[in-house]
């Protein structure tokens, strides 16, 4: 058995003056571009999106002059976002293991691959319908390997208070590219040829690879070994299977997608319905829907003010359903112009509001995972809902296929809502603080199992309140990476109770402790004020004795 004193007790924080708190100015939209950093990172992300846009828009347009087949043209959407649900998970363990700056940096050189071997194809008159569905998955992988480095860069850069207007602005970016990138690639197209359009992709890719260079990142310091790749995983899937707040979350943008996503994978057909549509008209419908999703985005800061999360996602999702409707039974792209406006601004409310949830809900030491879930639920039901509703189109008509989308996801929503409900108000706070110190022992970091056990005296009387305390302190311990966490209670002593953890290995039960949240501490000053023994809980660690059985 491995002793240990008991770990120390928090100090209590001082009593609250009587005086009444200041009022907090709400925070500019566009302060997190006051800071370097957060800037030159933020003028990368832009450029990755527009490069993303501008290959969906010459691969969409593409597909429609090598078939006629409304599912082919829905599934470039779907090729497009299902590497992120395949390969989220891997990508988002290898971002919170490796060095986020190179692995960013990476990511925009793999893009700028893609994109110079689908020119070549496609100026040597190589490309065909699955080819260029294949290269387009390609170029989706590297939407996969960037996304979640770059969503667990930004809390780093920014204080707290700041987040939400740093992901609007980040919203900002992916729809102001929504703008420019269809505006560059329909002008490419028209001019020169969608070739081109992935040759530009390229340069900016690289471009955008040579400023992420740029920036000087400090290295992650800790006297432990970097985590191993598999149980990365293992810990980063544990981590959001434990957090209630995460599974609403996950079902709410995954419902969302799936009727969000109709509008955007049928446009292509929608825009050549439309009186003389043709490239022109797609890059229209294209830069409405960005430029409603710019204005959301600047204005989210008093948005959230007025209207709280849940209200908002609502909102949006109901707003998103009728814009649907109208550019479905729209005569001209007159009408359906404003109505794509309407259905940008619904789309970033909602992703905002839903990103900004997921972001708070996390620590850093994971962030990248859980991040890289998140959009895997995204993605996910992107590439399912585009699928759906093309083949449904197939089978019936644009019309049937829109409207069937938007109220099925009224539906959908109303019920996730109901069976998984989240509320902004509780967020646990995942403030990483370095409050307990490891026990410096001289044991192996591969030696293990090790199980810890506290042993805790309770009034009877308050043994409820014990033990909804302790269902607490079991999804966080693993949150953390436990592998497993029970409570036992002493027949024969009433009030006494033995809660044990099991850890893979020792070095695994150290990083346990770097991974303390501000929700932590006060789960464990809840426990000790329900302690009465003669002092604190007595804690124990053991190693596991391998047995051989005798020769």
């Amino acid at each position: 058995m491995v002793g240990s004193p008991p770990e120390p007790a928090i100090p209590k924080p001082p009593p609250a003056t009587s005086a009444a708190p200041a009022a907090i100015p709400p925070v500019s939209p566009w302060a997190p571009l006051s800071q370097p950093v957060f800037r030159m990172l933020w003028s990368a992300w832009l450029t990755a999106n527009i490069c993303m846009w501008m290959n969906d828009v010459a691969a969409a347009w593409m597909m429609t002059s090598l078939t006629t087949s409304p599912v082919m043209v829905a599934l470039v959407q779907s090729a497009s976002t299902l590497p992120v649900f395949l390969l989220g998970l891997p990508s988002g363990a290898l971002a919170d293991i490796l060095d986020r700056r190179r692995y960013f940096i990476v990511t925009q050189f793999w893009v700028a691959a893609v994109g110079t071997l689908l020119y070549f194809v496609t100026v040597s008159d190589g490309i065909s319908a699955p080819l260029l569905l294949a290269l387009t998955f390609a170029n989706g992988i590297g939407l996969a390997m960037r996304w979640p480095v770059f969503a667990a860069i930004i809390p780093e850069l920014i204080p707290r208070n700041q987040l939400p207007a740093a992901l609007a602005l980040n919203g900002l970016a992916m729809n102001a590219s929504r703008i420019v990138g269809p505006i560059f690639a329909g002008a490419l197209i028209a001019t020169a040829g969608s070739a081109y359009v992935f040759a530009l992709n390229a340069v900016l890719s690289v471009g955008a690879g040579f400023v992420i260079m740029r920036w000087k990142s400090e290295p992650k310091v800790s006297a432990l070994p970097g985590e191993r790749f598999w149980g990365a995983i293992r810990v980063g899937v544990q981590h959001v299977r434990q957090s209630s707040q995460m599974h609403g979350l996950l079902l709410r943008i995954s419902v969302f997608f799936v009727q969000a996503v109709g509008l955007a994978s049928l446009l292509p057909l929608v825009a050549r319905n439309l009186p003389g549509g043709d490239a022109g008209t797609f890059t229209l419908l294209l830069a409405s829907m960005g430029f409603g999703a710019v204005i959301a985005a600047a204005n989210m800061p008093r948005v959230r003010q007025r209207l709280d999360g849940d209200k908002l996602v609502r909102t949006g999702v109901f707003v998103q359903a009728v814009a649907a409707i109208v550019v479905a039974f729209a005569p001209n792209a007159w009408v359906a112009s404003p109505a794509m406006m309407v259905a940008g601004m619904a789309v970033i409310s909602v992703a905002n509001t839903l990103v900004v949830s997921a972001q708070l809900s996390l620590p850093n030491w994971v962030r990248a995972r859980g991040m890289s879930i998140y959009q895997m639920s995204l993605m996910g039901g992107s590439a399912f809902g585009a699928a759906l509703w093309g083949q449904l189109a197939s089978f019936t008509s644009l019309k049937v296929s829109l409207c069937t989308s938007a109220v099925v996801g009224v539906i959908a929503m109303t019920v996730v809502r109901r069976l998984k409900p989240v509320s902004d108000d509780a967020l646990e706070d995942m403030t990483l603080l370095q409050v307990w110190k490891a026990p410096v022992m001289p044991v192996e970091p591969s030696a293990g199992p090790v199980m810890t056990t506290i042993e805790y005296h309770i009034d009877p009387a308050r043994a409820d309140e014990f033990r909804e305390v302790m269902l607490a302190t079991k999804r966080s311990r693993l949150r953390q990476g436990a592998l497993s966490c029970e409570l036992f209670r002493d027949p024969s002593v009433p009030g006494r109770y033995l809660e044990y953890m099991l850890d893979e290995s020792w070095v695994e039960h150290l990083r346990r402790f770097d991974r303390v949240t501000a929700h932590d501490v006060s789960l464990r000053e809840r426990r000790l004020e329900l302690h009465i023994g003669d002092g604190p809980p007595v804690v124990s660690r053991c190693l596991a004795e391998p047995l051989h059985p005798p020769h």
